[in-house]
């Protein structure tokens, strides 16, 4: 509901702030996270807009979790009720021009590429309009943080992160690939999303190669 925009992000983050104090992140690290399955609509159908899809694929492998992918959905596959959700692997679709295949390459690799993503705790960045967290461990790099607009309208909103070691001046880079620098000021981070846009930030350690604070913190 949080990707199709019916959701309000405030109550979203309520919802998975709740259920991690409740079960414990350990547990949540083991649990799968799944977006369909054998007796649901398939992502694809319930989500045909692609940048809404994109948001919750992004969120699957984000939120503390173990993603499960049902079969074709990482291709697009569309599917109804049963048995229309059970159809055949649409092997045609393997293609390289497959943006819903290549997003999840690409998610596949941040989890395997960030520690934070694997094993890292959960904690909600303070935010009214966007949905936003942050993946974190006990190393300042390896943080991930989250910010996700799915309402209809854009939103720029100034968030802060629960995170002492983000350095002052520096910037956070998404990694998603937008190219997306956004600097830090006194702990603050100030975006601008469209809607159903996110962001996957994490430091980055030195502009450059230049010099870095983060070797402090590191």
């Amino acid at each position: 509901r949080l990707a199709a925009g019916s959701l309000e992000p405030a109550h979203a983050a309520a919802m998975v702030d709740r259920m991690v104090a409740e079960a414990g992140v350990e547990n949540m690290l083991r649990s799968w996270l799944f977006l369909d399955n054998h007796d649901r609509v398939r992502l694809a159908t319930a989500l045909p807009d692609s940048v809404r899809r994109r948001l919750a694929m992004v969120l699957q492998f984000t939120l503390p979790s173990s993603p499960n992918i049902y079969y074709g959905s990482e291709l697009g596959m569309t599917g109804g009720d049963d048995p229309d959700n059970r159809a055949p692997m649409r092997w045609d679709l393997v293609r390289d021009d497959n943006a819903d295949l290549a997003l999840t390459r690409h998610l596949i690799g941040l989890r395997k590429a960030h520690r934070a993503l694997k094993i890292g705790d959960y904690r909600p960045v303070t935010a009214r309009q966007l949905f936003a967290f942050e993946r974190h461990t006990d190393r300042a790099l390896d943080t991930v943080i989250v910010l996700a607009n799915p309402g209809r309208e854009p939103v720029t909103e100034l968030v802060m992160p629960a995170n002492s070691k983000l350095m002052n001046n520096f910037h956070m880079v998404d990694l998603l690939g937008s190219g997306t620098r956004v600097p830090i000021q006194y702990g603050l981070l100030e975006v601008t999303l469209p809607p159903g846009g996110i962001l996957v930030l994490t430091p980055e350690a030195s502009p450059g190669g230049g010099y870095s604070s983060y070797k402090r913190v590191r």
